[in-house]
């Protein structure tokens, strides 16, 4: 997505999801939870009651699907299948049941 977008996104979220964007490093191993915690209140105190900048690392995808399936676990074989389909308009969805 566009950084005004992100940026956009990032000030609506919640101050102590922003502080968490700040604090975590997403994805990489983790010593123990009093590091992430040490984070979050180093981050806390820096922005104190002030704004609080969307990261440079921070941002998004904007996805547009076209298609969905879903599918549910039944005994003996008898799954349920469901497939969404984004309609030729693009403002709606064909829904069809099909066959596991």
């Amino acid at each position: 997505m566009t950084d005004e977008d992100a940026d956009v996104y990032f000030a609506s979220r919640p101050r102590a999801a922003r502080i968490g964007a700040w604090a975590s490093k997403q994805s990489r191993p983790m010593e123990g939870r009093f590091e992430f915690e040490a984070e979050i209140a180093r981050y806390t105190a820096k922005f104190g009651a002030g704004d609080i900048p969307r990261p440079d690392f921070w941002s998004g995808f904007r996805l547009v699907p076209k298609y969905f399936e879903f599918w549910r676990d039944r005994k003996f074989r008898l799954h349920e299948r469901k497939t969404y389909k984004l309609n030729d308009q693009g403002q709606g969805w064909d829904i069809e049941e099909i066959y596991p």
